[in-house]
């Protein structure tokens, strides 16, 4: 998708994001270059709709977008070096929370406030071909529906408004979710009945995104059958098809597959990307300190921020399915023949070997695993072990936090330096794989468990190791919500949705106190919204109205 760099200019006036009057901001505009100036012409009209796309370049692909949509769920918990760990824990959260102001809240409400001006000050002036100004309503109209999306699930009742906001703004409504709902119904409607069905603009929105995400949106409100059909002719009316190998989605020279409905597309020229891919910083473990390695560009950021839970890792039976190794990395190649151990008389298993290296440099020297390792096979093996019981205790409380087996879909090999943070990778906002188990949640809600076991055999299928198809394979009494989120775990972790997932399920609570210890005793009722940001309350005047979600501070 083309970039223009007009990100910042709306901010300048979008005060729908209710700045804080505690302090005088002084504008500084040297070129005298104005919205009414740009926005104005057909140029910059496409350009305005262009700059609507960056605001989820904060949140999508960025660390804080992961803890706020992946951690403090049933899958993923905090590790050695995690970042703002109260949103993983629940402990301690409380309304000023940075990454939720700074990265739900003011993303997500500038990008709104660009939209609704946009469409009600210049795209009806603008002289443009009235199908040309379809196209870009359509988007705008997807657009507004996805922030507010993301704005209604995180914080329930909330600010909401249609008109353009200038100036600094001191007072907001708590409008009922379901009011809400209507207009991101009304919005994708419209997207659906004017967007096209495919573009040559990779990254934009088209009329299969729009029923992709009308099918997310349908689903969210219990509206099943909506939800079935839109999953459905997705499906069926396009060109979309799954990856036979799962492994082949992450691929860097794969990321426009065939099944890609939407995506955040990024430059290999990391400077055009108004903020790139950092998601490669968060799910891998500290590998450069062990013997044998140095951090290198193959083997990924040794961050060690976030780590599964022993309950995701429990989730896989490798044997049959191919998604564990193709989301998960378990053995570490030797980089650096510095620090290879040598053998001793005391473990050598050959007085021969007796100052040799343990191993050498392309051999293996570290290995982690799911299961056990019994001690034999440990006497006997040159390179660092780890197994479940040396990272997590029996009731899933992590006990090394610097060492685990870690996700690698994020993984950049052709970053250019070991400590580059940033990658060029697209991100991946919605896959063919959803709406195969959209549909399957919305029969099974229809009371229909066998037609659900259809579409989720069709994916198991893809999921499949060679010749383990049928021990893929499910039956309708496997069928349960519960089954459903098991599913989505394996389908999607890591891609920034399970937390929306366990809300939308009312799952959230019984599966954190269930499933993440770390979690499970601070985690309450009320945590299935996010606080809203304390600079916010501060300052509105209309406080008895615009108040705090119950439960925070």
């Amino acid at each position: 998708m083309k970039r223009y760099m007009l990100k910042a200019m709306p901010l300048v006036f979008a005060a729908a994001v209710f700045a804080s009057c505690e302090s005088k901001l002084e504008e500084y505009n040297p070129s005298g270059i104005t919205a009414e100036s740009v926005y104005s012409t057909p140029a910059g009209l496409e350009a305005a709709v262009n700059a609507a796309y960056t605001y989820q370049r904060e949140l999508y692909g960025k660390i804080e977008g992961h803890g706020l949509m992946e951690v403090g769920t049933d899958i993923w918990t905090i590790a050695a070096s995690a970042q703002e760990p109260q949103l993983a824990t629940y402990q301690n959260l409380i309304s000023d929370q940075t990454w939720i102001r700074s990265k739900m809240w003011q993303q997500c409400y500038a990008a709104i406030n660009l939209s609704n001006t946009v469409l009600t000050n210049y795209l009806p002036t603008v002289d443009l071909p009235a199908a040309r100004k379809q196209v870009l309503e359509g988007e705008l109209r997807f657009l507004r529906a996805w922030y507010y999306w993301h704005l209604v699930e995180t914080f329930g009742p909330t600010h909401f408004t249609l008109e353009p906001t200038k100036g600094i703004k001191t007072t907001a409504n708590r409008t009922p979710v379901e009011t809400i709902y209507e207009q991101i119904f009304l919005d994708l409607k419209f997207a659906v009945d004017n967007l096209p069905a495919t573009t040559t603009d990779y990254g934009r929105v088209t009329k299969p995104a729009a029923e992709a995400f009308s099918a997310r949106i349908y689903l969210t409100r219990g509206k099943n059958q909506e939800a079935l059909d839109y999953a459905t002719k997705v499906i069926n009316s396009y060109n979309f098809k799954l990856v036979p190998n799962y492994a082949d989605l992450w691929s860097m020279s794969n990321l426009r597959n065939s099944e890609i409905i939407w995506a955040i597309n990024h430059s290999t020229n990391l400077a055009y990307n108004g903020g790139s891919n950092k998601a490669n910083t968060i799910y891998g473990f500290d590998y450069k300190t062990m013997p044998g390695m140095k951090q290198d560009i193959p083997n990924g950021r040794p961050d060690t921020r976030y780590m599964p839970t022993r309950f995701l890792l429990d989730l896989f039976n490798e044997k049959d399915d191919a998604r564990f190794a193709g989301s998960f990395k378990q053995t570490w190649i030797s980089n650096n023949a510095a620090n290879i151990p040598k053998w001793t008389a005391a473990n050598a298993p050959d007085p021969s070997l007796v100052d040799q290296p343990k191993f050498k440099v392309g051999d293996t020297a570290i290995y982690i695993s799911k299961n056990v390792i019994s001690a034999e096979r440990r006497s006997k093996t040159p390179y660092s072990i780890y197994d479940i019981n040396d990272i997590y205790n029996t009731n899933g409380q992590p006990k090394d936090r610097f060492h685990y087996i870690s996700l690698k879909k994020h993984d950049d090999p052709t970053r250019l330096a070991a400590n580059e943070d940033q990658s060029s990778r697209d991100v991946f906002l919605i896959r063919l794989a959803e709406m195969y188990l959209i549909a399957a949640e919305a029969q099974l809600n229809l009371g229909k468990p066998d037609l659900a076991t259809q579409f989720i055999n069709t994916l198991r299928t893809r999921a499949a190791l060679p010749g383990r198809q049928d021990a893929m394979q499910v039956q309708p009494g496997d069928i349960t919500l519960d089954f459903m989120l098991d599913e989505r775990a394996r389908e999607f972790a890591g891609e920034q949705m399970r937390w929306f997932d366990l809300k939308r399920t009312g799952k959230l609570v019984e599966r954190v106190k269930k499933y993440n210890p770390d979690a499970a005793a601070n985690i309450q009722d009320y945590h299935t919204l996010r606080p809203i940001p304390l600079t916010e309350l501060n300052a509105v005047t209309n406080k008895e109205e615009f108040k705090q979600n119950p439960g925070y501070n």
